[in-house]
C-alpha cells in the first residue's frame, strides 16, 4: 500500500468560511487596523511622556477615549489588544468588548510574549508564548476576539539577519498561525524587518524577500489555511541611519516587488506596520504602494500604532477636557490612512505631530 508523505486534511469547510470571513472583513476597502497592543511596560512610557503614573486605571482611560471615538468604523475594521484590555469596561460599566462589536469593530488579541535572545546568534532574538497557546486563544474567542497578532523581529547588519534567524521567524510564526486556527482565530503573520541600522533599501528589499519566502513556506509546511490568515510586514524602506532617502514611489516599487516575489495571491490582504516612521510618512508610503501601477493580488492596508495615537497623545496629554479633541486628531488620522489605503490621500492631514519621528531604537511593544 502506498502512503503518501503529502496527505493532510484542510480545516473543516465551516471554519474555513469563518476564518476568510473575518479575514476578509478586517481588510475591507477603506478601512484597516489600530493597534491597541502595548504592553503595559510599553503604554508607561507613554503615560509617564504626559505625566501620568503607570496604573491599571490610566492604561484603561486611555484606552476608553480610543473606543468611544464616534464614528471610529468608518475607516478601522479592526483593533489589537493586550491581555488587561479584553477585560476592561467603560466608567458606565460597559465592557470594552461589547463596546466593539455594537461599533462594528472587530477585536483581537496580541499573543507573542516577550523577545528573548537567540542563542549564538548576533544580538539576534526568538518570540516566546507558544506554550499552552491552544488555551490562551480558547480563553481569547471565548471573550469575543476574532484573530490574533504575533509580531517576530529581524535586524538588519553586517551579518545577519542569520538563515538561524529567519528559519527560527519562519517556524515560530507557522506554529503560532496553525494553533491560532485550530481555536478559530485568524492569525495576522509579522514578521518585523525593522528600521534599525544604515543599510540602503535594497538590501532591506532582499532581506524582506527572504523572510517572507521562508515564513510562507514554512506556513505551507504546517498547512495553514492562508484564504485565512493576514500579513504584517514592514514596508521596503531604507534602515533609518541610511543617508540615502527614497522617495515614496521608489519604496512602492520596492515594498510591492518584495510581496509579489514571496506572498501567495490567495492571501485576502497585507495590513502594514508603521515601525517608527512619521504618521506622514506612513500614510504617503501607503497611498503610493496603493497607486503603483503593479500587479496587487491582496488588499493593501495598514495595521498601525504609533502612525495613528502620536497626536492623540500629545493632544490628550491626560487630562479629561482634551479627550474630544484628542477624538479628532484619531479620526484625522484613520480617514488620512481610509484613503491611502485606497491610493486617494491628497496630504495635508499632517497635525503637530505628523513629521515627528515615531522611531525608538530597538523599539519593544
Amino acid at each position: 500500500m502506498n502512503r503518501m508523505t503529502t496527505h493532510f486534511s484542510y480545516p473543516e469547510p465551516a471554519l474555513q468560511k469563518e476564518l476568510r470571513s473575518t479575514a476578509e472583513a478586517i481588510v475591507a476597502p477603506g478601512k484597516g487596523i489600530l493597534a491597541v497592543d502595548e504592553t503595559n511596560e510599553g503604554i508607561g512610557k507613554l503615560l509617564a511622556a504626559v505625566g501620568l503614573e503607570n496604573t491599571e486605571n490610566n492604561r484603561r482611560r486611555y484606552r476608553q477615549l480610543l473606543f468611544t471615538t464616534q464614528n471610529l468604523s468608518e475607516h478601522v475594521s479592526a483593533t489589537i489588544l493586550f491581555d488587561e484590555t479584553v477585560y476592561q469596561k467603560t466608567d458606565d460599566g460597559t465592557p470594552f468588548m461589547e463596546l466593539l462589536k455594537k461599533n462594528n469593530i472587530i477585536p483581537g488579541i496580541k499573543l507573542d510574549l516577550d523577545a528573548v535572545p537567540l542563542f549564538l546568534s548576533q544580538d539576534e532574538v526568538t518570540t516566546q508564548g507558544l506554550d499552552n497557546l491552544a488555551n490562551r486563544c480558547a480563553e481569547y474567542k471565548k471573550q469575543g476576539c476574532r484573530f490574533a497578532k504575533w509580531r517576530c523581529p529581524l535586524r538588519i547588519g553586517e551579518n545577519i539577519p542569520s538563515v538561524q534567524a529567519i528559519n527560527d521567524t519562519a517556524q515560530v510564526l507557522a506554529r503560532y498561525a496553525a494553533v491560532c486556527q485550530s481555536q478559530g482565530l485568524v492569525p495576522i503573520v509579522e514578521p518585523d524587518v525593522v528600521l534599525d541600522g544604515d543599510h540602503d533599501i535594497v538590501r532591506d528589499q532582499k532581506v524582506t524577500e527572504t523572510a517572507l519566502a521562508a515564513v510562507y513556506k514554512a506556513l505551507n509546511d504546517h498547512h495553514v489555511f492562508l484564504e485565512g490568515t493576514l500579513l504584517k510586514p514592514n514596508m521596503v524602506t531604507p534602515g533609518h541611519d541610511c543617508p540615502k532617502k527614497n522617495t515614496p514611489q521608489e519604496i512602492a516599487v520596492a515594498t510591492v516587488t518584495a510581496l509579489l516575489r514571496t506572498v501567495p495571491a490567495a492571501v485576502p490582504g497585507i495590513a502594514f506596520l508603521s515601525g517608527g516612521l512619521t504618521k506622514e510618512e506612513a500614510t504617503v508610503y501607503l497611498n503610493a504602494i496603493n497607486q503603483v501601477n503593479m500587479k496587487k493580488p491582496w488588499a493593501l492596508t495598514f495595521s498601525y500604532g504609533r502612525a495613528l495615537q502620536a497626536s492623540v497623545w500629545k493632544t490628550w496629554a491626560g487630562k479629561d477636557e482634551n479627550t474630544k479633541a484628542a477624538q479628532a486628531e484619531l479620526l484625522k488620522r484613520t480617514k488620512a490612512n481610509g484613503l491611502a489605503c485606497q491610493g486617494k490621500y491628497q496630504g495635508g492631514a499632517a497635525s503637530s505631530a505628523g513629521t515627528k519621528s515615531n522611531f525608538a531604537a530597538n523599539h519593544r511593544y
